[in-house]
């Protein structure tokens, strides 16, 4: 009962790697509840359920490891954990992944992943999404072990700002050059939608796109570092207010 909580959620479900993998790398250093969605939910972001109801389902444990999945988004997964789940005790971190996929540069806009980390950052918890950029069912996460264990005992022991969360993204290597601290690319998704016909005779669409990087040279990204063999960690802020450009329209007239 003295053990810290960890709540590990993701957007591949619960069934995943990923998720299976991290369990394994961090289940000594606290009490872990896992609580993730019944398949994959990729894309989801902060979306949260409105309008669905919503069930919750007891799984297999993973060891000694309570495990639930949720009909929802990965952030309802946190939602209910927290209201449900933790019988009263407060988490002390919260983990999103790993992540089969990488979720740097604006990725992490769209990524279910981050809304694990960002809901438990908008509960003031400290958390943590980890990726991997390998989207195989079966990419292999052991060269992570090392690297996930001392972040996380990092912020158990030290905590993160109050709204401020982790983006930690891993290149696809058996090794790695070390660990960066980096800033989100600009970057952005192009042609992405691709038109189909189905044999019934209308179109239809798939949303697929490819990324381009925005600022390729740009050394203190976390897609330079990704791409030059090193763990990119992008502290990520709940508050999206561009405090610069307030302090300029506070100078602006726009009273009418």
């Amino acid at each position: 009962m003295n053990k810290p909580v960890i709540l590990i959620s993701n957007d591949d479900g619960y069934h995943a790697k990923g998720i299976k993998s991290l369990v394994d790398m961090v289940k000594d250093l606290g009490e872990v509840i896992v609580c993730s969605p019944e398949s994959a939910r990729s894309g989801f972001s902060c979306a949260f359920s409105a309008v669905d109801y919503l069930r919750l389902k007891r799984r297999h444990n993973m060891g000694d490891t309570e495990v639930w999945s949720c009909t929802g988004t990965p952030v309802d997964c946190v939602k209910l954990a927290l209201d449900k789940l933790c019988d009263g005790r407060w988490p002390s971190l919260v983990i999103g992944g790993i992540n089969h996929g990488d979720n740097s540069t604006v990725n992490s806009h769209y990524s279910g992943t981050m809304g694990v980390a960002m809901e438990g950052c908008m509960k003031y918890i400290p958390s943590i999404a980890f990726s991997l950029c390998d989207a195989s069912e079966n990419a292999d996460f052991e060269p992570l072990r090392g690297y996930v264990r001392k972040i996380v005992k990092n912020v158990l022991e030290n905590g993160l700002p109050k709204g401020t969360c982790l983006n930690v993204n891993f290149p696809k290597a058996q090794t790695f050059k070390g660990v960066r601290a980096c800033r989100m690319t600009y970057g952005q998704w192009v042609k992405e939608v691709e038109t189909m016909q189905h044999p019934r005779g209308y179109e239809y669409y798939w949303m697929v796109g490819h990324y381009r990087n925005d600022e390729v040279d740009a050394e203190d990204t976390d897609q330079w570092a990704i791409n030059h063999g090193y763990v990119a960690i992008t502290p990520t802020t709940m508050d999206v207010t561009d405090y610069k450009f307030l302090e300029n329209m506070k100078s602006e007239d726009f009273d009418v």
